[in-house]
């Protein structure tokens, strides 16, 4: 029965993720610590470690059927595979997190600072290993209030996911057999004032971030109109629907037209100086000379037009396809194009593809080609962006050019692909860390929502909701000194990283318990 709560159990701490941010939930990491101090062997431990991970990661992606039902022809048979397969891979890492905490740590405290620490660890190597997925960190289930996620202006947000298992496990020591009741108490009054601090603070620096109507809060004479064309991924492709579409995108576009959502702080009269629209707005291959001048007319004058469009380069007899943002000025001539660098596996491009049979989700005969990696970009109309496409703004520290700073951020995204339910808000959620490890805005243009405007603390100051055809005004948030994060990265969560395993090392050699059999 121990195996099968702990799956439940990590099934339940997925109500703590967007969209419901049901907080208390996020303590269901205490199940987890509780099943593998319970564990008889190093075996078991790493078992149950994995039984927990897969409730938690089943719950929190649900969604992904939901891209394979786009054409359930040809991917609907993958959604085992997706729904229940991924899972069960990201969930080793918590495996091996649990079996070598139990194998080094036994029980007791040691076992909590142990297991805290490994499992950040681990989590950090998901993040990173075969090009990483740092979906659902452990940061993620204190979505639901603002001021635990400042700490990720100074740790970032695997240094905050440590904090978070830090406190969220803590009560599982009251069912630990080998921790003492001086133990419990001593290990639940410093959880206790660790929340605090990290609620104390994120208030502070929240209430000193201006908002965005306040003085100081925005970049003088920036207005940024955001476009929500809402086109279903089902239509987005179709021939005889396009012209449709992208009539849409020009009528929301005009700078004649008042927007449907303003911002506050935005003035009366203001027009738009750069109009963003989402990734793959225009649903067709742009080459290497193309004529955009018809967009020249709903471009702002003196600004810019940024959107997203797959593109086709040409090199001698070669072609290569490329998942891109173009910038055009006021005359129709592109400025730049950004190319997205971080592809979504069997998304954008197939590994292996020499011995699986499938073909990317996204594109249905070819790979699309990686771009080369974040760059700050010069723009008419509005101070230097950092562009991430979709999938590339769950990366922590990879948001920015570490060389030549940005003065905001902007993701085009399009979460048609996620369905209407949590999958858009996850995405949400995860470039509000963004915002806050970098002390900079994020502007979110997404096809079928959510369209956001977030400010340096991370909060959303305005929004076009799922299903919602709409445009946006809004002055640009104005950003943030660098936080620490921003200048030395992951260096304290290294630190605390070791200094946690070394006490609980010292924890353990001065218990002297021996380790559990396999």
């Amino acid at each position: 029965m121990v195996p099968v709560a702990g799956l439940i159990a990590g099934a339940a701490t997925g109500l703590s993720l967007a969209p419901l941010h049901l907080l208390p939930f996020a303590f269901g990491h205490a199940a987890l610590l509780a099943v593998v101090a319970q564990a008889p062997s190093v075996r078991s431990a790493a078992f149950r470690a994995w039984l927990w991970a897969l409730g938690y990661h089943v719950a929190g992606l649900h969604w992904i059927a939901n891209a394979m039902l786009v054409n359930a022809g040809e991917h609907a048979w993958l959604i085992p595979f997706a729904n229940l397969g991924l899972p069960a891979v990201l969930s080793l890492y918590a495996a091996i997190a649990g079996g070598l905490a139990k194998r080094l740590f036994g029980g007791g405290w040691p076992l909590w600072l142990g297991f805290a620490a490994l499992y950040t660890g681990t989590e950090w190597v998901r993040g990173h290993a075969f090009t990483g997925f740092p979906w659902n960190l452990p940061s993620a289930t204190v979505d639901g209030w603002l001021p635990l996620l400042q700490s990720a202006s100074l740790v970032g947000t695997y240094g905050l996911s440590l904090l978070v298992l830090l406190v969220t496990m803590a009560p599982a020591l009251w069912l630990d057999a080998a921790a003492s009741r001086r133990v419990r108490l001593a290990g639940t009054a410093a959880a206790g004032v660790l929340l605090a601090a990290m609620a104390g603070f994120g208030l502070i620096r929240e209430a000193a971030i201006p908002q965005l109507a306040e003085p100081d809060g925005a970049v003088p004479g920036v207005v940024v109109r955001v476009v929500q064309g809402n086109v279903p991924q089902r239509d987005k492709w179709n021939p005889l629907l396009k012209p449709e579409h992208m009539q849409r995108y020009m009528t929301l576009s005009d700078p004649a037209r008042p927007a449907d959502v303003a911002a506050p702080g935005l003035a009366p009269g203001e027009l738009p100086t750069v109009t963003a629209w989402p990734e793959t707005a225009i649903a067709q291959l742009i080459g290497d000379a193309p004529d955009l001048t018809a967009l020249a007319r709903i471009t702002p004058a003196g600004g810019s037009l940024i959107f997203g469009a797959p593109r086709l380069a040409k090199i001698g007899r070669l072609s290569e396809v490329y998942n891109s943002v173009f910038t055009l000025d006021d005359r129709g001539e592109v400025a730049w194009t950004f190319d997205k660098a971080h592809l979504v596996p069997f998304g954008e491009y197939v590994p292996l593809r020499e011995i699986l049979p499938v073909n990317p989700i996204v594109q249905s005969r070819r790979d699309f080609t990686p771009g080369p990696g974040p760059r700050t970009l010069a723009l008419a109309g509005a101070p230097p962006v950092s562009l991430l496409i979709c999938y590339e703004a769950i990366f922590p520290g990879g948001a920015v050019d570490p060389d030549e700073r940005p003065a905001w951020m902007l993701n085009a995204t399009n979460d048609a692909w996620f369905g209407r339910w949590s999958g858009p808000y996850q995405h949400l959620a995860i470039t509000r860390l963004r915002a806050i490890e970098q002390g900079l805005p994020m502007i979110r243009a997404a096809n079928t929502g959510v369209s956001a405007v977030i400010d340096p603390a991370g909060r959303i100051v305005a929004s076009i909701g799922i299903g919602v055809t709409a445009s946006l005004d809004t002055p640009l948030p104005a950003a943030l000194p660098i936080p620490p994060f921003s200048l030395i990265g992951d260096i304290p969560l290294i630190l605390m990283v070791v200094l946690l395993l070394a006490v609980a090392a010292y924890g353990r050699f001065r218990t002297g318990r021996r380790t559990p059999a396999n």
